[in-house]
């Protein structure tokens, strides 16, 4: 009896094993990274080209942001003003600063331009400057204010409220951290206020109080000092961003850096005399973990989706393709492997998107948003004009039965034009002729030559009257063709996942798993690592 026993577990412990050994190992996918955290009360990291957030604390919280403010200020006026226009410092610009706040130096009366303004704005921070862009641009600081208010509301900013384009204390002048990387995302992407921002100093006009062209107080010099190669607190890639304080923000920072085809958007809230290095600590994170991945170069899924649905009995499949597009970026850690994303297919779009965009795909990774692109439907339909070239043939073909008009039946016996009233008017006169004794007059044949005239010219225009027709309507029926398409593309995929009890989530997954065998078989050649 225990032998059998021994024999019996024995057989267990065989069977156990060997199911072990021979059971396909699954791999779990690497978890997101991980910072221990920064000082400051609030803060965020987000990849420019994605708008993915690598890092955030207290995110959504308000904060004052003191200077920062004015990369704000700047982005309006750059959008809104002639760099070279004039702006004139009235005395409320001047003197409606703090006592001891930044300042260039200009009086009331000053003349400066645009340009000029936006260099003292962004680099010495002068408050004055930031009131007298105001007062030019929109008439008055309240009106600018509220203009700032739409700007960032058509930005995405949702928790922030400005009173003033240069952040001087007010309780009702708040901003957080995430919306504030909004705010920059958008400011680096014009060129202007990249030129104006990444500068590390510039000559302005005199002004009242250095009259002299040569006076060293013409010449201001940026204050970040990340951006400077000669202070202790440069950041290697730094290119833009914006310093601030006051007694209710305490320190803030933005920061934008460039490394290894990455861009990084830091904004710190509230520091502690440790700004500095929490922006460090940040952009290092950052650049070690993450990279940015065009997402065209690795997702063809969607693209691969056939059509073989039918409008009004004509095969829709040659009318259109699908394409990613070849613009979007995701920010992927980079322990990561693409076939570990998670991925969303919404066709309800909304806000801006792309021109042919029928859905909006979203990606995520480890439940951290990180980036989306968009499934565009394009033509292949020759141009519009071989369009209206082939409706032209087919209208001439229809018309090569129609003969042309003559006046064969005005030279010949009467009787023979058919009931001709042309006809039968020159029979009329011809027998008028006869019963008055005049002997009929050979026929000039100048009205048969008029009315050939009027026959070609009204057979011209019913030629062209059709021709335009023709395209007119080939026109509406590509367009309306072209929408049926879509509409019936979206209609027959979700009646299709119904028919088989899917969602389009699991669906979308499904694809992605046929699509694993054959990326998997190029991995040693394409496997992402950095």
């Amino acid at each position: 009896m225990k032998q059998r026993l021994a024999r019996f577990f024995c057989f267990l412990f065989t069977v156990s094993l060997l199911s072990f050994l021979t059971a396909p190992l699954v791999y779990a996918a690497p978890s997101w990274p991980e910072l221990s955290g920064i000082q400051a009360d609030g803060g965020i990291l987000m990849d420019a080209d994605s708008g993915a957030i690598l890092y955030e604390k207290n995110a959504d919280q308000p904060y004052y942001p003191a200077s920062i403010t004015k990369i704000l200020t700047a982005l309006i006026i750059i959008e809104n003003c002639d760099l070279e226009d004039m702006v004139t410092f009235s005395d409320r610009a001047v003197n409606d600063v703090e006592s001891g706040s930044s300042n260039m130096g200009a009086l009331p009366g000053d003349q400066l331009t645009v340009r000029d303004c936006l260099y003292g704005l962004m680099l010495a921070s002068a408050n004055e400057c930031a009131n007298a862009l105001a007062e030019h641009c929109a008439g008055s600081i309240e009106a600018f204010a509220d203009m700032m208010n739409q700007k960032a509301l058509e930005l995405g900013c949702t928790k922030s409220h400005f009173v003033n384009p240069s952040g001087l204390n007010n309780e009702e002048h708040f901003v957080t951290a995430r919306d504030m990387a909004l705010i920059t995302k958008a400011a680096i992407e014009n060129p202007t206020f990249l030129e104006i921002d990444g500068a590390l100093y510039w000559k302005h006009a005199p002004i009242k109080r250095y009259p002299d062209p040569e006076d060293p107080h013409n010449t201001i010099y940026a204050h970040h000092g990340m951006l400077k190669k000669n202070n202790s607190r440069y950041y290697a890639g730094a290119f833009a961003g914006k310093t601030g304080y006051t007694s209710l923000a305490g320190n803030t920072l933005v920061t934008c850096a460039k490394k290894n085809d990455m861009t990084l958007i830091c904004v710190v809230l509230n520091g502690h005399q440790t700004h500095y290095q929490d922006t460090k600590t940040l952009f290092d994170f950052g650049f070690r973990n993450f990279s940015s991945i065009n997402v065209s170069d690795y997702n063809s899924a969607y693209t691969t989706i056939e059509n073989d649905m039918t409008i009004a009995g004509l095969t829709a499949s040659p009318i259109s393709t699908l394409s990613m597009d070849d613009d979007c970026y995701i920010a992927l850690p980079q322990s990561a492997d693409f076939n570990d994303i998670e991925t969303t297919l919404d066709y309800q779009l909304s806000g801006s998107f792309p021109v042919g965009a029928i859905a909006k795909i979203s990606y995520s990774y480890a439940g951290h948003a990180i980036g989306s692109s968009y499934l565009l439907i394009q033509n292949n339909f020759n141009s519009l004009e071989r369009m209206e070239a082939v409706a032209s043939d087919l209208t001439r073909e229809e018309t090569i039965g129609i003969p042309e008009p003559t006046t064969r039946a005005l030279d010949t016996n009467p009787e023979q034009a058919n009931g001709s009233n042309i006809a039968q008017l020159s029979d009329s006169n011809d027998q008028e002729r006869i019963d008055s004794g005049q002997r009929p007059q050979q026929e000039e044949h100048v009205l048969p030559e008029i009315s050939s005239t009027v026959w070609v010219a009204f057979a011209i225009t019913i030629i062209l009257a059709a021709i335009i027709t023709v395209i007119t309507v080939t026109k509406i029926y590509i367009q309306r063709k072209t929408e049926a398409e879509v509409y019936f593309l979206r209609e027959r995929r979700k009646q299709r996942l119904n028919d088989i009890g899917l969602t389009p989530s699991e669906f979308d997954l499904m694809i992605q798993e046929r699509k694993r065998s054959s990326y998997r078989a190029s991995k040693n050649k394409r496997h992402f690592k950095l």
